[in-house]
């Protein structure tokens, strides 16, 4: 039986603007393609990430009323029976400019729905952790709302995953939040955000480590872009795996696809760890090789064929 991962999270319309390159302040530039607009949110991508790389996903989310959900996000292995609907407030939106010249992107969000996915909300779809070995949550929704999901999953016994992005003002960050969290999975950025200790070398993503498991949490997984990604566990587990070279063309869902393809593949003993990472190095070189966030989300078959490539 193919194991399931709750993801509790956002779900945005994408306003997506391709440019030769990102402005300088006061700048104008022409660009020659108009906006597209696309399914996204960090949640709702991690959900489609864990589900095409071949992973059973229940995904807890809220939407502005009337917003069909199912219509526009078909996926096999994805369960959207646990989606809300606000009454109030429209679907979230991701104002986001991707540079043609490097692939990086900036984004702008309105949270919408998303700011009103109560905890109330999640305990009323509890039955989404019955069945799932983890839970998984990022930060596009309210904190407190985290927090308690978290808790909930733990008494439903599932490991909790906490993709601490976009990372909140430290004052605002409760430190239970990172002693409910089994696994943190941060960007370099993100890391020293939460820490202050700049990421430049194996010692300082010890310390960064270290700074989470004195918190709490027993794995930490910080990805590197271009560089790959580090592991460390509070029993003294250590793993590096190296990026895929590529020509990067779009970044905007490579870590969202590194952790749903991660999660599609690893075992709640964290037994595979190296195997899960790899693969979801694997999954991620695909993804900024191609443009777009949900249209550039791999499929199992496409990732195992990049597979041989990790190492």
């Amino acid at each position: 039986m193919v194991k399931k991962t709750t993801i509790i999270g956002s779900t945005n319309l994408d306003k997506v603007t391709r440019v030769p390159r990102l402005a300088n302040s006061g700048e104008t530039l022409s660009t020659p393609q108009h906006q597209e607009e696309v399914m996204g949110g960090k949640g709702l991508n991690q959900a489609v990430a864990v589900a095409r790389a071949g992973g059973q996903a229940n995904f807890i989310t809220k939407v502005g009323a009337g917003f069909d959900l199912a219509s526009r996000v078909q996926e096999d292995g994805l369960n959207l029976d646990y989606v809300l609907e606000s009454q109030d407030a429209e679907t979230g939106q991701a104002y986001i400019t991707v540079s043609k010249a490097t692939g990086d992107n900036i984004i702008y969000v309105y949270e919408g729905a998303n700011g009103q996915l109560l905890a109330k909300d999640v305990w009323d779809q509890r039955a989404a952790f019955e069945d799932a070995a983890f839970c998984l949550a990022q930060l596009e929704i309210p904190l407190e709302t985290v927090l308690s999901a978290f808790k909930d999953a733990h008494t439903a016994g599932a490991v909790t995953v906490l993709n601490p992005a976009p990372v909140p003002d430290q004052e605002n960050f409760p430190k239970e939040l990172l002693a409910e969290s089994d696994l943190v999975i941060p960007n370099e950025h993100e890391a020293e955000l939460l820490t202050n200790i700049p990421v430049t070398d194996r010692e300082s993503l010890i310390q960064n480590a270290d700074f989470f498991f004195k918190a709490g949490v027993k794995h930490v997984l910080i990805t590197l872009g271009d560089k790959g990604a580090f592991y460390k566990s509070a029993d003294g587990k250590e793993v590096m795996v190296n990026a895929i070279k590529t020509t990067a063309i779009d970044t905007t869902a490579a870590g969202d696809t590194f952790i749903g393809a991660l999660l599609s593949r690893l075992v709640p003993s964290f037994a595979n760890i190296e195997g899960a990472i790899k693969y979801g190095v694997a999954a991620a070189s695909l993804t900024v090789a191609q443009p777009g966030a949900m249209p550039s989300i791999p499929f199992e078959d496409a990732i195992l064929a990049q597979l041989p490539k990790t190492k």
